[in-house]
């Protein structure tokens, strides 16, 4: 049972039963979900989320020490939402690194600064399986123990796709290159008249999931993601957090949970407004109540903000990804107020215990490292 102060009686007749299955622990449906997200009051919605978070992780806080490499923003792909992509024909804050670039960027560091290394970037043709696997090879020559989150559903799907090799086929010899774990972007929403509006000629959500299904069969472990804020609605994003639920119960295999705000700027749908801090709130809060089968609710900071991660460590938020370099772009060309997004390790332990938490410095599979 969850410890939270809560007087049932109350609480509108129309959601004290939903409630009350919560707080007793017993799953809620798509309909309970959707009720209590577009029906309870906001005290209530952060309270469970909050009763939820501390049940399941207490003042626990994790972050890694990471970086994100980027080979490219060029993409064959045109996401209506993406401020960071480039056509091959674009040269305007175009960029594709060379595989000797990349390796530096990670030579760089000394090896007690980093314990993972992050790649996703655009879908660029001349970037394929082949190509990735002699990455990955090469980081591992330097940096045989550091832990290779790489490559979204997107990537792989057209990596596999043009090599012509099978999601588990091209998945097994990233595995034995070295690669270690798939990060959740390109999820984006499911729901197939939101995502044909969107980003119609990406995977789709089917190949997304079986993607992350193939990836835990074979022993690599993976995220989730949800891009809300933009022209979805509240079932959309039950629909998404409900086909995620139903596939880790079959495998187990993700890590965390990441919300990713829609962010405005310099893309096709700029018109659209940003939605409030509010509703970010109540969308993490939602994510850490409907989801009993994934422990770790991650605000990833660049996108979010360290300020609105800082409060949602009390509105179910149990992890905000790592100190990161600055080379990260995907947001910063989106026009978020950090425009080098970059944490020291002090700076992520005071943003957490500024607000009671307990810092936790974790590897990429949430082993605990130091407690800070």
């Amino acid at each position: 049972m969850l410890d939270v102060n809560i007087n049932i009686s109350k609480i509108d007749k129309s959601i004290q039963e939903i409630v009350n299955k919560i707080i007793q622990e017993t799953r809620i449906n798509n309909n309970e979900a959707l009720k209590i997200f577009t029906q309870a009051p906001n005290s209530l919605l952060f309270l469970l989320a909050n009763a939820r978070r501390e049940k399941l992780n207490g003042n626990n806080t994790f972050f890694n020490k990471n970086i994100h490499i980027e080979p490219t923003n060029i993409c064959v792909f045109d996401c209506k939402f993406c401020s960071y992509s480039r056509l091959l024909k674009e040269k305007s804050q175009s960029w594709e690194y060379s595989l000797d670039e990349m390796v530096n960027m990670v030579e760089k560091y000394n090896i007690d600064e980093i314990t993972e290394v992050h790649i996703v970037g655009g879908v660029h043709p001349k970037m394929g399986l082949k190509y990735f696997i002699e990455l990955i090879k090469r980081i591992k020559d330097i940096r045989p123990n550091i832990h290779i989150k790489a490559f979204t559903a997107v990537e792989l799907e057209y990596m596999c796709r043009k090599a012509k090799v099978t999601y588990k086929k091209g998945l097994k010899m990233l595995k034995e290159a070295g690669q270690n774990s798939l990060p959740g972007g390109g999820a984006e929403i499911f729901a197939k008249e939101i995502r044909d509006i969107i980003c119609k000629d990406k995977c789709t959500s089917k190949q997304w999931l079986e993607i992350h299904r193939t990836a835990h069969e074979i022993g690599m472990q993976s995220n989730a993601t949800i891009l809300y804020g933009h022209i979805e609605k509240p079932r959309h994003i039950i629909d998404h957090m409900s086909r995620i639920r139903d596939l880790q119960d079959i495998t187990n295999g993700f890590n965390a949970f990441i919300p990713l705000k829609y962010r405005n700027g310099n893309n096709q749908m700029s018109h659209l407004k940003e939605v409030s801090i509010i509703d970010d709130i109540r969308m993490y809060s939602i994510a850490r109540i409907f989801f009993d089968n994934i422990k770790h609710i991650k605000a990833y900071w660049p996108m979010i903000g360290k300020e609105t991660t800082q409060s949602l460590l009390s509105f179910g938020v149990d992890d905000i990804d790592g100190t990161i370099d600055d080379s990260t772009k995907i947001y910063s060309m989106a026009g978020v107020e950090d425009q080098n997004p970059t944490m020291s390790t002090s700076e992520i332990t005071s943003l957490i215990k500024k607000v009671k938490r307990i810092p936790i410095e974790r590897d990429s599979i949430y082993n605990q490292l130091k407690v800070h």
